[in-house]
């Protein structure tokens, strides 16, 4: 599919790019990109939560009554969980949410992630440009150029660009990674996706092997 380039100030530079019928226009696999974007999300938790049980808890352990005779339930501990303060039962350690996933079901997602933001016509691609400092307004009005000022949009380099990146990054609904670091929850989580032409030969690159 033919795609014309737009320059940083959302003009048309009259030229257009090609882009991969095998990247951007595959039938999307929904089971492969629930299992990337699930996996993403796993990885994205500590796994830190942890709770005291009964071997864990300070107290003594003595027999705190008489086995019999008192009319209630026996106790053997002041740390029974059925206590105040005592254990807990069967409470969450700490634990690796991560699940293994194949590079080709990865390959797959991302490739389908491109492709169903394809069809929806939110594909964008842009001619590099720099900053020559690092400058959020400058970033801004990137963005209101190219009518994203109100949209979640991901701009995807070829290259690490410090000043494009420092530009953007105080700005929560823009967010700027480089071809290497793009994940399929980060191009589904985007309304609108900006692929600056030196990333254009990378991504389908990665994606074709």
């Amino acid at each position: 599919m033919e795609v014309k380039v737009l320059d940083f100030n959302g003009k048309d530079t009259g030229r257009k790019v090609q882009l991969s019928d095998s990247v951007f226009a595959i039938e999307p696999n929904n089971h492969a990109v629930y299992l990337d974007v699930k996996q993403y999300l796993a990885n994205q938790r500590q796994g830190t939560h942890k709770a005291k049980e009964r071997a864990e808890v300070t107290g003594s352990t003595r027999k705190i009554k008489k086995q019999k005779g008192t009319g209630t339930a026996r106790a053997g501990s002041i740390k029974n969980p059925l206590f105040k303060g005592g254990g807990t039962i069967f409470g969450p350690r700490p634990r690796s949410y991560s699940f293994k996933l194949n590079k080709g079901l990865k390959r797959l997602a991302r490739k389908s992630a491109f492709s169903i933001k394809a069809k929806e016509s939110n594909v964008i691609v842009l001619e590099d440009f720099n900053f020559e400092t690092p400058n959020t307004k400058n970033f801004i009005n990137v963005l209101k150029a190219l009518g994203l000022e109100n949209k979640k949009s991901l701009f995807v380099l070829g290259e690490s660009n410090k000043n494009v990146y420092l530009s953007s990054r105080n700005l929560k609904a823009s967010n700027v990674v480089t071809s290497s670091e793009l994940s399929t929850y980060a191009i589904l989580n985007a309304n609108n996706l900006v692929l600056l032409e030196g990333s254009l030969e990378l991504i389908e690159e990665n994606l074709s092997k």
